[in-house]
């Protein structure tokens, strides 16, 4: 790991950063992730947080700033530690996967090193993460267009150690986020292979992604402070995390992600009702039209639900997905 600087922000705490090398270009400029950490002298937890696995999800990158320029001055124990920016092709490129190889970093996990360069740059992570022995890792997302910030919980699969699920949602409730457990099994993402380990992780959907939104940043640093004070790392909860929801979807409760149902004709989607919305069982939410505006369908929810995002394309085709719910049932 290359050195760049070392500094002390209280007495007993230590920040450094540095770099680790994962390739050489073929005009020998070198890719490196940077890598951030804040070190008390008084034992405690080891935490990681990270970011920019995709590379057009950015709001993680300035959270994680945030809160190293925050805990400089306030960590009373343990290590904190952090990865900003994972896929640094994509990030400067603006892409979702890794720019020379077009693989999706969070597929690749837990890694190779004999293998493709996703699944190179994911064993690098991955191992250097796991040498710290973490008692958690958190890592942050960005979601569809105007999204609301929520925790996504990984599915509880049985290949999980004993208690590693329950400790990942006793935290994501600290957050003060909405709570959503996701209904897809994807085994190649960091968070599951950490759980997998025995490591407690949790996902951040921060909003929209390719822009840094002001408001969510804040909420996610909020939410990121509320977990380390709640592991006793920092002092002070940030209340401002707390979007104004109905009481049912704020106290904990764990909602079931979907994307259902999808639309069944092609055209321009009108949505009736906003992320943040609450929507009852058949309550419609969006209409498809067609070039002359004629109604072709009005889709509505299958269950009660709250309206986490919508799709990014204001034109749908069958089979295509056009609204994120968090549901109840």
């Amino acid at each position: 790991m290359g050195k760049m600087n070392t500094s002390k922000g209280v007495p007993g705490v230590k920040i450094h950063y540095s770099f680790l090398k994962i390739l050489t270009g073929s005009d020998l400029s070198r890719k490196r992730l940077p890598c951030m950490s804040a070190v008390s002298d008084k034992k405690g937890p080891v935490v990681w947080l990270t970011a920019c696995i995709h590379g057009d999800e950015i709001a993680g990158v300035v959270i994680i700033q945030e809160i190293f320029r925050k805990i400089r001055r306030r960590l009373l124990c343990g290590e904190l530690h952090a990865f900003p920016i994972m896929n640094p092709t994509g990030f400067e490129t603006g892409s979702r996967n890794i720019t020379v190889s077009s693989e999706d970093l969070n597929r690749s996990f837990p890694g190779d090193p004999e293998g493709s360069p996703g699944k190179r740059i994911a064993g690098i992570i991955f191992n250097t993460i796991m040498d710290t022995s973490p008692d958690l890792v958190l890592d942050l997302h960005n979601d569809w267009n105007k999204s609301i910030p929520y925790v996504l919980l990984d599915r509880h699969l049985e290949s999980f150690p004993a208690g590693v699920h329950a400790m990942s949602r006793n935290l994501a409730v600290a957050t003060g986020f909405l709570i959503v457990e996701d209904t897809d099994i994807m085994t190649g993402t960091l968070s599951c292979n950490l759980l997998m380990k025995g490591v407690p992780s949790l996902t951040f959907e921060l909003g929209e992604p390719n822009r840094i939104n002001e408001k969510n940043v804040a909420a996610g640093v909020g939410a990121l402070w509320n977990i380390l004070a709640h592991m006793g790392m920092v002092a002070g909860v940030n209340d401002t995390v707390i979007y104004d929801l109905p009481p049912v979807y704020s106290r904990g409760m764990v909602l079931r992600y979907s994307e259902r149902p999808y639309s069944s004709k092609s055209g321009i989607i009108r949505f009736i009702s906003e992320p943040g919305d609450v929507v009852k069982k058949g309550q419609p939410f969006a209409r498809i039209v067609n070039a002359f505006g004629k109604n072709l369908q009005t889709v509505h929810a299958l269950d009660d639900a709250i309206v986490l995002g919508h799709t990014d394309s204001s034109v749908v085709f069958p089979g295509m997905p056009i609204t994120a719910f968090g549901m109840l049932g």
